[in-house]
C-alpha cells in the first residue's frame, strides 16, 4: 500500500473572488507502515495537504492515489485538530460511530470495549466528553479514526492543544499503538521535537512550496528518554535553523 500525491496543486478564492494558491505541483509518496510528520511554517499548506488527502478537498490538478485506486472520501481515518466527539454520546457511542456510518465495517460493542481496555479508558465508555480531561478526548478521538479500519492514518495535529507533560505522554501511547498495528500515519504538528521523536521521515514544505526530506535515524522502539538526547537536540536545531533562515530571508525581501 503507497499512498501518492501527483503534481497537485490547490488553490482558493478570497472574498474578492481572487485565486490564492496554497499548493502547485506537489508530489509526495508514502510508504505502508511510515510514520511521516509534515511541518513547515504557519500558511505552507499542511493541513489543505491533508484535507486534500481525506478527499473533503479536490484538487485543481493532479492526483492523489492508494497504490492504484484515486482516493475518495472514506477512504482514510481522519483525526483533525479538534477532537469535535458529539457531547450528547457516550465515550463508547461515540468510538462507534464509524461502524454506523460504514455498512460494511461491523464493531461490536464488546469489540469496542476491549480498545477503550488497551487506551486506558474502560471506566469512562459510560461518561460524556465533558467529563474527560483533554488527554483522554485524544485519546477517544484517535480510537475514532483507528475504528474506521483504514490501513492510512491521517492526524492534524492531533496533541496541540495539551499541556507539555500530557503531550509527551500521547506521543508515546501513540507510537505504542502504531507499531502494534503497523498503520501509516501522516501526521501534522508545529512541534518539531515532537515530529523528530515520532517520524521515520519528516517532510518539511517551504514558502516557495519545495519539500524538502528529513530521514529520521533513531532507533525504535523510541522511549521518552530519548527526547533529551543528543541526537534529537542536534536534529532539533538544524530543523529551527531551516525554518530561522526562511523567515530571515522572507523578511530580507519585503525590506
Amino acid at each position: 500500500m503507497t499512498l501518492k500525491l501527483k503534481n497537485i496543486s490547490y488553490s482558493y478564492s478570497n472574498k474578492d473572488k481572487q485565486k490564492n494558491q496554497v499548493i502547485s505541483k506537489l508530489n509526495m509518496e508514502i510508504k505502508k507502515g511510515e510514520f511521516i510528520s509534515i511541518v513547515g511554517r504557519s500558511g505552507t499548506g499542511k493541513s489543505t495537504i491533508l484535507r486534500l488527502m481525506t478527499g473533503l478537498l479536490q484538487p485543481d490538478e493532479g492526483e492523489i492515489r492508494i497504490d492504484d485506486l484515486e482516493i475518495s472520501l472514506g477512504d482514510v481515518g481522519y483525526m483533525p485538530q479538534k477532537d469535535l466527539l458529539l457531547p450528547w454520546r457516550t465515550i463508547l457511542d461515540n468510538i462507534l460511530i464509524a461502524s454506523e456510518i460504514q455498512k460494511d465495517l461491523h464493531i461490536s460493542k464488546d469489540e469496542a470495549r476491549v480498545w477503550l481496555q488497551r487506551v486506558g479508558l474502560s471506566e469512562y465508555e459510560h461518561a460524556l466528553p465533558k467529563q474527560l480531561s483533554g488527554g483522554m478526548r485524544q485519546r477517544v478521538a484517535f480510537l475514532r479514526a483507528l475504528l474506521t479500519g483504514k490501513d492510512v492514518l491521517l492526524l492534524d495535529e492531533p496533541f496541540g492543544a495539551l499541556d507539555a507533560l500530557t503531550k509527551k505522554e500521547m506521543q508515546s501511547w501513540l507510537l505504542s499503538i502504531w507499531q502494534d498495528l503497523n498503520k501509516t500515519i501522516v501526521f501534522i504538528t508545529h512541534d518539531l521535537e515532537e515530529a523528530i521523536f515520532v517520524s521515520d521521515r519528516i517532510l518539511l514544505l517551504h514558502p516557495d512550496q519545495r519539500i524538502e526530506e528529513i530521514l529520521i535515524p533513531l532507533p525504535r522502539p523510541r522511549k521518552s528518554e530519548m527526547l533529551f538526547s543528543e541526537e534529537i537536540v542536534t536534529l532539533r536545531q538544524e530543523l529551527e535553523k531551516k525554518i530561522a533562515n526562511e523567515s530571515t530571508q522572507k523578511f530580507s525581501t519585503n525590506l
